[in-house]
């Protein structure tokens, strides 16, 4: 599996936007794939979850890197 950083550097190649890692792990926990918890998270409540403009094409990015259909 790809890691966040290849996740993010073809986001930016495709995209033109910078993905933060936060943004790859909420769109990873909507599409079901295993997320492990952040060491500095406080409470189950995200603070920054994925813009819904950006959702899409981070699915994308996990089509190309083979993690969902």
């Amino acid at each position: 599996m790809a890691t966040y950083a290849q996740k993010q550097q073809w986001i930016k190649v495709e995209f033109g936007f910078s993905a933060k890692s936060c943004w790859i792990a909420h769109v990873k926990e909507i599409c079901g794939l295993p997320v492990r918890r952040a060491y500095n998270r406080i409470g189950d409540e995200r603070k920054n979850p994925c813009p819904p403009g950006k959702i899409d094409k981070i699915r994308e990015c996990f089509r190309h890197f083979g993690m969902i259909k």
